[in-house]
């Protein structure tokens, strides 16, 4: 599921990024790399801040409203300012320049993960909330650590409680994806390596 999404960055890097001559033609990958990093890094620190329920909040959301809906997502907001601000310290592109950037990619990227994870289509069949959240955690694309639990299915459950009675309790599950997403963190700090290795070599 991570390639999935650092191939989406690719796909909206081409126009937010490639095509845009405002953007030095050398600092292209890094730039995406950046973007990756972001979106991954940024899912990672929810889950191990016991933010599981606004990422399935945001796969669940109303898929009417689209770009916008995602848009209006605090998710999206926290990674769109982290990722503009990244851009102007680590690479000095100027605050116009990286906030356009950000505010093109982030969205662009997050809104087709939500609409191909929640597709039928069998083409969106690699893009699956549970491998997500297993892959973020710790677990491998064959076997991913989610407590036992389908947050796939959960997807159509949160979705459909529309007058917001919080039938679906979360707080267990929340607690245990959080001390799963620590324990990986702390173990890619001691070790290196992990997503940000597959994230640079995906961009070489």
């Amino acid at each position: 599921m991570l390639e999935q999404i650092l191939d989406l960055v690719k796909q909206q890097g081409q126009q937010s990024v490639v095509q845009n001559t405002e953007v030095p033609n050398e600092k292209n990958n890094e730039v995406m790399m950046e973007a990756a990093s972001t979106i991954t890094g940024g899912l990672q620190n929810m889950l191990s801040g016991g933010g599981l329920q606004n990422i399935i909040s945001m796969f669940s959301g109303d898929q009417s409203q689209g770009r916008n809906g995602i848009l209006g997502n605090p998710v999206t907001s926290m990674m769109v300012g982290h990722l503009a601000n990244n851009l102007m310290k680590k690479m000095n592109l100027s605050p116009a320049v990286a906030n356009t950037v950000a505010n093109n990619i982030i969205p662009g990227v997050l809104n087709s993960l939500v609409s191909n994870t929640r597709s039928s289509d069998p083409a969106n069949a690699g893009f699956n909330l549970n491998n997500l959240i297993g892959e973020l955690t710790g677990g491998s694309k064959a076997a991913p650590q989610t407590s036992g639990v389908d947050f796939q299915g959960l997807i159509g459950q949160l979705g459909a409680d529309t007058n917001g009675d919080g039938k679906v309790d979360l707080s267990d599950i929340i607690g245990a994806v959080s001390r799963q997403s620590q324990n990986q963190q702390q173990a890619q700090r001691q070790s290196g390596g992990g997503i940000a290795d597959l994230i640079q070599g995906f961009f070489k």
